[in-house]
């Protein structure tokens, strides 16, 4: 049975159960140069807006280049146009990169990925703890992430030795204990990249280099720097009351692992057809790569090693994002059609690349329209306040019956309104890519699992509303 026709199933089980209206739109491709001429308006529309500087593409599909085009500025001030080959800094998009040398070395029988942190790092506190290199993969090991440490505020200004870092994420205590939770975590990484050269006995830049750019054929891809001059490198830009400003300095010697790698489009586009035609790691590695993690408790998450697994405008997806001063990147594979789509903008502010990306992907492949659900039961059984682990600080979810929706505030910014849920089946709501599964203990609702795809939260019922 094929993945649509396995959708429309268990869509059809919906409506026999009096759950669900379908609505079901006739997915169909573009032609190539529709699609070309579809894209180059989804990415001139924030540009031209003033919202972002300018834009690097790449989209291809099965061997077939439908666009590989820059946009816009690469700098604002001397008003210099975005080169085709422009790099940028791409953030998070690194983490797949240090997954594929972790894998690497586990593959020359360098490691194992359910070795123990210390075995390679004897000096790192575990406060008692069995962390293990998986854990560090999947941002299930509880650590501290330091990028949501007040300190670092001050320090990533500075350069410093790196064990100043590990010094200030170590010695606070775990966020909870290994495997119970998955919270996004750049700490972690941070680790990898220091086990990577231990084993290696190489720098971190010089193994991705040698084992991974090399290998692709990745010429304009390297470690960023906050002083090197390198040709055809994109000024970032922040934003800030929404007007674009120079981005906020940061030295490289912080995001590293988790995030110091630059890249073009087309380098990137390469690296996305060589990792996901299983040229870069083994199949068996690569299998590891792109399997969800899974829980103490056995609960599966949406996301393996240093990549996001989850379903995206309808469509089975392989993908990651990043975000770095001045910097917003995404990097996706869509597995059933062979697309896959870069996008990396000079500007880190209220356009998010991974909006883009999806426009891309139905301008290319034809929009797919969600089956509409609606639930039948009564929703007050889910309104009240969920407390938990979340990203840098506790999570305080509330939810909310609004007329015959739910809503949910405390998931995003502190001054964001409330999110309307969309009804997904049993009891699963969500919005956007994040889902909201609530959970029973003798027919009542007790916790919720906030699942953001880069983090599961399994948070727990304080109360219900009065």
């Amino acid at each position: 049975m094929t993945r649509w026709t396995t959708r429309l199933a268990a869509a059809l089980a919906l409506v026999a159960a009096g759950h669900l209206t379908l609505h079901v739109a006739a997915q169909s491709a573009q032609p190539a140069t529709s699609a070309a001429a579809a894209i180059d308006r989804i990415i001139a529309a924030p540009i031209d807006a003033g919202k972002v500087a300018g834009a690097s593409v790449a989209v291809t599909r099965r061997g077939e280049t439908i666009v590989a085009k820059s946009y816009g500025s690469a700098d604002l001030e001397l008003e210099v146009p975005m080169p085709a080959d422009a790099s940028f800094e791409v953030g998070s998009v690194t983490k797949q990169f240090t997954a594929a040398a972790i894998l690497l070395l586990a593959e020359r029988g360098k490691l194992s990925v359910d070795d123990e942190v210390t075995k390679f790092l004897p000096q790192y506190p575990t406060h008692g703890q069995r962390i293990t290199v998986r854990h560090l993969l999947t941002h299930t090991s509880g650590i501290k992430g330091y990028t949501e440490l007040p300190e670092f505020g001050d320090l990533m200004k500075l350069k410093k030795p790196r064990e100043t870092l590990v010094a200030l994420f170590g010695d606070k205590p775990l966020d909870f204990a290994p495997g119970e939770a998955l919270v996004y975590n750049n700490s972690a990484y941070f680790l990898l990249g220091l086990i990577i050269e231990k084993v290696s006995g190489q720098s971190y830049a010089d193994f991705v280099k040698a084992n991974l750019f090399d290998k692709v054929g990745m010429a304009h891809s390297y470690y960023c720097s906050e002083s090197a001059v390198h040709r055809h490198h994109a000024h970032g830009y922040d934003t800030e009351n929404g007007t674009l400003v120079l981005k906020g300095y940061i030295n490289h010697t912080w995001p590293y692992s988790a995030g110091s790698l630059c890249s073009t489009a087309l380098d990137l586009s390469a690296w996305l057809t060589a990792l996901h035609g299983r040229r870069v790691v083994s199949a068996d590695s690569y299998r590891a790569m792109t399997t969800p993690a899974v829980l103490a408790d056995g609960t599966k998450t949406r996301y393996g090693f240093g990549l996001g697994i989850a379903d995206i405008g309808g469509r089975r997806a392989i993908a990651h994002g990043g975000g770095i001063n001045g910097f917003l990147s995404e990097a996706e594979y869509f597995p059933d059609s062979g697309l896959s789509i870069v996008v990396l903008l000079n500007t880190a502010g209220p356009v998010g690349p991974g909006d883009l990306a999806h426009e891309i992907a139905d301008a290319v492949l034809g929009k797919i329209d969600s089956p509409t659900a609606t639930f039948s039961g009564d929703l007050a059984a889910f309104a009240g306040t969920y407390e938990g682990v979340g990203r840098g600080r506790p999570t305080t979810v509330t939810i909310a019956v609004e007329g015959r929706t739910l809503t949910m505030k405390g998931a995003g910014p502190p001054s964001a309104p409330p999110q309307t849920l969309a009804y997904r089946g049993g009891d699963t709501f969500g919005v956007n890519q994040t889902l909201v599964i609530f959970e029973r203990e003798g027919g009542r609702v007790t916790r919720l699992r906030l699942d953001t795809i880069g983090g599961h939260y399994p948070l727990k019922r304080k109360s219900s509303p009065s």
